[in-house]
């Protein structure tokens, strides 16, 4: 088994990287700290983070609405996403991606709203990449879900560096526009159970079987704490159980 020590290090660190985009290592130029800070302005970012009862949302932001279909989600824990990308009109969907996320995935239909997680703005390379979680209790979900995704838009060659906020956010609402009742949506999750909580694992530990799939475990536990990869192993931990995978079956429960 893990030790308590060990999965609180692995959390911390999961947590971190569950947002994580494509900011480059040299850090933000001005003119791309400009436009980010007025779009995190129009786009409240969603905070997540972990509480006794597993990984859910600590304060809710802005919420968006899919507007066009081919964006691919996997669940909050994954570490990889395939991203979706707009470009002249047009939404290109993660097709040749779809391997490299392993084999829990799905598609965030139009309608549907979500959360954003990250907005990185390249003004140079004339691109913005949004990270996005699914608003469970927007949407009405009755079992939390919480899928996440990525849309990166690509811009004509030197528009973000002489267009204002208003345009660009125009072009996003192609593909992500914001909620009419977005506010009142979060005030009700503000008063209300939070509904993005995962279940505690332990109250569901009889019910995994060794030979059952990734997708099987997901379905009855709901995403894990943390994940270790390991190759051709994976290992899924919980508040209160871990569940190795071999070759995407049930190996091991402890």
């Amino acid at each position: 088994m893990l030790g308590e020590r060990n999965i609180r290090g692995m959390l911390a660190g999961t947590a971190a990287l569950l947002v994580g985009g494509f900011t480059a290592a040299g850090g933000a130029r001005p003119q791309d700290s400009s436009l980010a800070d007025q779009l995190k302005n129009e786009y409240k970012i969603t905070k997540v983070g972990f509480d006794s009862s597993g990984w859910s949302v600590t304060e809710p932001g802005a919420v968006l609405v899919i507007q066009k279909g081919g964006i691919l989600g996997v669940p909050p824990t994954n570490l990889k996403m395939a991203a979706a990308t707009y470009r002249d009109g047009e939404l290109h969907s993660p097709k040749a991606s779809v391997l490299l996320v392993g084999p829990t995935t799905k598609q965030l239909t139009i309608g549907e709203k979500v959360y954003v997680l990250k907005l990185d703005v390249r003004v140079k390379d004339d691109k913005i990449q949004i990270i996005i979680l699914e608003c469970d209790p927007c949407n009405n979900a009755t079992q939390p879900s919480m899928f996440k995704s990525t849309v990166t838009f690509e811009f004509p060659k030197d528009y973000l560096g002489k267009a204002d906020v208003s345009q660009v956010k125009d072009f996003i609402s192609q593909v992500l526009a914001p909620d009419a009742n977005g506010e009142a949506t979060q005030r009700a999750q503000n008063t209300a159970t939070p509904a993005t909580q995962l279940p505690p694992a332990a109250a569901t530990r009889a019910t995994i079987k060794l030979g059952q799939s990734i997708e099987q475990v997901v379905k009855v536990l709901g995403p894990p704490e943390t994940t270790v990869d390991a190759g051709a192993k994976q290992i899924y931990v919980y508040k209160n159980l871990k569940v190795t995978f071999v070759d995407g079956k049930v190996a091991d429960v402890q």
